[in-house]
Order: structure tokens, then sequence, then C-alpha cells
């Protein structure tokens, strides 16, 4: 997986630069200065510290990095338990000699709450994520809210608990919101009208995620790439510009040369090493 993953973003990488030798040619793709793209560490800093993705061990290495934010993915069970974790289905133990998994939100909070990280972290909650976040000011939060697999309303419920469990850390300054649902988003921007929300997706345009009053645009890199003037349009509608996911060097100097305000990315050491060259 790892292999096709370093496969696409050198391919991405590839592209983006032969396109701007056609659509951008006569500009050179020099970094401004200074630079103003933030980094964000996507399910915290976990490629080159070994730390488990969403784990404890992987926000506090974003922290000490000094990334923009750390993004992390918030689930429900089935009894409405919010959970920190990226996968959508999980091993309920080694007492399941098959191994069968189970939907995380199809899963009790009993099982969830034993379930050990491969660094015997256990599967946190969303309280004891924000506990961990709650002890710093300088790197952002942002929870990104995973759309229910089994209905629409278990995705909007998930959001109301996901804003009151920030509420009631008081964690409102340094929390964000991110979703590939759009209608989580729509509501987030109802329940919080001054938090910053991001829709992670190419489907909309970004007339229309101002006119829902949504704060940020999330493209995939070949977005951006193929609409040259993609950046400057979404900038000028008051919206900021974020990428996902971008693990690629010469991706990370074209979308900085075009002045995106953030770069999601799984190397978050390598991007912040070539911001402050």
């Amino acid at each position: 997986m790892k292999n096709i993953k370093k496969t696409v973003c050198a391919a991405l990488g590839i592209l983006a630069l032969l396109t701007w030798s056609c659509k951008d040619k006569d500009q050179t793709p020099i970094a401004p200065t200074p630079v103003t793209t933030k980094v964000i560490a996507h399910r915290g800093a976990w490629l080159r510290t070994g730390a488990p993705q969403n784990s404890l061990a992987s926000l506090n290495a974003a922290i000490k990095l000094g990334v923009y934010a750390s993004e992390f993915d918030v689930q429900m069970s089935a009894d409405s338990v919010l959970f920190v974790s990226a996968a959508d289905s999980i091993t309920l133990g080694s007492k399941d000699p098959k191994g069968n998994k189970m939907l995380i939100e199809q899963a009790p909070f009993d099982s969830l709450a034993k379930i050990k990280l491969s660094n015997s972290e256990l599967l946190p909650t969303i309280e004891t994520y924000l506990g961990a976040g709650k002890v710093q000011a300088t790197t952002r939060l942002i929870l990104k809210i995973k759309p229910s697999r089994v209905s629409k309303q278990r995705s909007l419920q998930l959001a109301r608990k996901a804003v009151s469990a920030v509420q009631a850390q008081g964690l409102q300054t340094i929390a964000d919101y991110s979703s590939l649902d759009y209608d989580v988003c729509k509501l987030i921007r109802q329940l919080v009208p001054a938090a910053k929300v991001s829709y992670v997706g190419s489907d909309k345009t970004p007339e229309q995620i101002q006119a829902d009053k949504i704060s940020e645009v999330d493209y995939i890199a070949d977005t951006y790439v193929n609409d040259i003037d993609l950046v400057k349009r979404a900038q000028g509608l008051k919206l900021t510009t974020n990428v996902w996911l971008v693990n690629s060097q010469n991706l990370m100097d074209y979308l900085i040369w075009k002045k995106l305000d953030y770069i999601t990315t799984d190397e978050p050491e390598l991007l912040l090493k070539i911001i402050k060259k």
C-alpha cells in the first residue's frame, strides 16, 4: 500500500511540473517570500516517528514539530461515544480466532475502550484526545468528522456531539472542523458560526462553498494543477485554500509557489524543511 501511495504521489508531482510548464510557462516557480503556506499534519506526525496514526503519540509529535495544525478522524460507536480513529473497521481483541472485523460505528463503547494501538495506547476517546491537545495553544486541532456508513442521521449526530465535546473542554479558540460530508459542514456552520469549517472534496466550486458560508476549500492536488486560477479565485472570495493529501516534494514546491494557505501532509517534517529554506 505504501508503495502504491508513493507511486501516486510521484505521478502527481510529475503532473504538476508538466502542467506548470504548459500553463504557467511565462512564470518562474519561485516560492513567495516570505512563504505563507502553513503545515497541517495528517493524523498527526506518524510516518517518520513510527507512532500510530491518530494516536496521542502522533499528536504530541506534531505539536513538538510546531506545525500549524494536526488533523484527526472522529467516529461514533454504536452507543454514541466518540472515538478517534481513521479505520472504518477494527478487530475486537484477540478472543476472535478468525480476526473478524467490525465497523467502529457498530461496535459498543465497552469493546472499543479495550482496544490497544501498536504502541500500547488505548484507542482514544475524543475527550482523551482533546485533553492531550488542551495542554498547549500553538498547534490547532482539526476534527475531521467521518461520514457514517450507516445513515446520514448518524453523521449529523456525530457532528453535534463533536462540537459539544470541543465546547465542554473550552477549546473553541484552537479547534477547527472538516468533513467529506457537505451536510455535516453546513450543520457545523449553523452550530458554531465563528468556527473554521473545511469541506474536503472537489465536487463543489468556491462559489458554492462561499454561498453556504463554509470557510475553506480542501481539494485534491490535481484540482489545483488543472485550474491554475483556482487559488486566486477562492482566496478572492475570502476562502482559505487547503490541499489533501500531498507527500511529494515536487507538489509541495508547486503548491507553495501557488500560495496555498495550507498543505495537509503525512510528511510534516519534509514540508517544514522546505518552508524554512
